[in-house]
């Protein structure tokens, strides 16, 4: 199975600025957690190998010492804003930093860090909305900017596009200091047409954005997306087409897909809890659809959102 990065949405909501190998030594660490299974929490440090990211993101060897000694130094500054709904379900502004604790151990060329407590159960409470997608999705990103966009992108997924993101609020989920791209020509080259260049161009997503002003002045930005469409592995008619084979040649990425289109199916409510999101039915299905029983039994079913 490929690498998954999962985070709770209130993370891929929150504004913060983390350079491009600070947020890939994050996605790591995440992605070691979860195939080591050690998990995460406040206490035990995750080890992240910099093979692990010389072989991920295809960079050179010497670069990529440097880059993570570096981050190493900037990551225990960093600091993120999100927010949480108080008792009273007032809005609670809170500040955090990502790490309490990272080092990099120069013989060995491994990173060690410690998440902080406010971000443990921001990247493992899964019982509530949550985004996942493959790590190779962003693997070819080389712009920080792509990789928030990216994030921010497939959190509205099972719609295909977002709301109106206000252009205050766009900067801060961005990373954008008030100090950068004032210019509105130099914001929109920048932190959104590049961006987009490289997720089209890398990514199992097409984008495209809309402008929004009040009078003459831009006042925010949505955009719409669409999954591109993936090579549906050919069927030998002499064969059964329910057999494990053809649930074998089911890549990830077209299992996440065909599982948000199924969660929107009527015809798939008998399998909903009822009480969970499309986003959670759909998920529970990608997990079904692992299974070769369960992928015989929703066959029927793919068949009906064109897999073929």
């Amino acid at each position: 199975m490929r690498p998954l990065v999962v985070k709770d949405n209130a993370l891929i909501d929150a504004s913060y600025n983390l350079d491009l190998v600070e947020q890939r030594l994050i996605l790591l660490a995440i992605v070691e957690a979860r195939q080591s299974g050690k998990g995460i929490n406040a206490n035990d440090p995750l080890t992240v190998h910099a093979e692990s990211y010389i072989s991920q993101f295809n960079v050179h060897r010497n670069t990529a010492y440097q880059a993570l000694k570096d981050a190493c130094k900037d990551l225990f500054a960093r600091q993120f804003s999100y927010q949480e709904i108080s008792a009273k379900g007032n809005t609670i502004n809170k500040m955090s930093r990502w790490v309490s604790e990272v080092g990099y151990i120069d013989n060995e060329a491994v990173v060690q860090l410690i998440f902080a407590p406010a971000i443990v159960p921001l990247i493992t409470r899964l019982e509530k909305q949550f985004t996942k997608y493959e790590l190779q999705q962003i693997s070819n990103l080389n712009s920080a900017y792509a990789v928030r966009l990216y994030e921010i992108l497939i959190a509205w997924r099972s719609t295909g596009k977002t709301p109106i993101l206000h252009l205050e609020e766009f900067r801060k989920k961005m990373g954008v200091l008030d100090t950068e791209y004032i210019r509105s020509d130099n914001f929109k080259k920048w932190v959104i047409e590049l961006p987009i260049k490289q997720i089209n161009e890398h990514t199992d997503i097409a984008v495209k954005y809309e402008q929004h002003k009040t009078g003459r002045s831009i006042s925010g930005f949505s955009f719409t997306f669409k999954q591109k469409k993936l090579n549906a592995p050919l069927i030998d008619t002499k064969r059964d087409p329910n057999t494990f084979d053809l649930f074998s040649k089911m890549t990830d990425a077209q299992r996440h897909m065909f599982a948000n289109k199924l969660s929107e199916l009527p015809d798939m409510g008998k399998y909903s809890h009822g009480t969970e999101s499309f986003q959670q039915f759909a998920i529970r299905i990608a997990e079904m659809l692992q299974d070769p029983e369960r992928f015989k039994e929703l066959y029927p079913y793919l068949k009906k959102v064109g897999y073929r």
